[in-house]
């Protein structure tokens, strides 16, 4: 299937935020207490924060979207860093890399990736941060896949609860 890529803009914030929410709880249900997941949507994926980063010049958005019909897919965040490891004008964090599952298999993780990593070069990026949550195997072994190693540790909260984290990096 050839998904399509795209710098999102303003316009596309409720997209965007649908498709975050709507990622987050797939792949983090039975992990993270339901109202504790619709709280961290409802805060951190609005169409208002996503309109306030696809504005921001130190950010770069791509969204995903399905060939027929354009419907969000999928979407990327690169953002400046804020990590709890040692970091430098010359990084960038991929703050979120997330696709619906029916897209699991048909490379648009990769494709995804690709791009933001294009998108960081083109920026003047020399490495790429990301944190992802300890315990999630499947993510920790796509980055491992896309050339990235352990970089640190954190702590993540979604609601009452705290998750242990792992900071990866990779060099661009």
């Amino acid at each position: 299937m050839e998904w399509r890529l795209r710098r999102a803009g303003s316009g596309d914030a409720p997209a965007l935020s649908l498709v975050a929410a709507a990622t987050f709880l797939e792949t983090f249900a039975g992990i993270i207490a339901g109202p504790d997941m619709v709280r961290h949507c409802t805060t951190n994926s609005s169409a208002a924060k996503f309109n306030g980063w696809t504005t921001d010049s130190a950010c770069v958005v791509t969204l995903a979207e399905h060939p027929d019909g354009a419907a969000p897919v999928g979407y990327t965040l690169l953002v400046p860093p804020d990590l709890p490891i040692d970091t430098d004008a010359r990084d960038i964090e991929l703050r979120r890399i997330y696709a619906l599952s029916q897209t699991r298999g048909t490379g648009l993780g990769h494709k995804l990736m690709t791009r933001a990593i294009d998108d960081a070069r083109a920026l003047g990026r020399r490495r790429m941060l990301l944190g992802v949550l300890g315990i999630n195997a499947r993510a920790r072994a796509f980055y491992e896949r896309e050339g990235f190693v352990l970089a640190g540790t954190r702590q993540f909260r979604v609601g009452d609860t705290v998750y242990d984290d792992v900071v990866y990096a990779r060099g661009l």
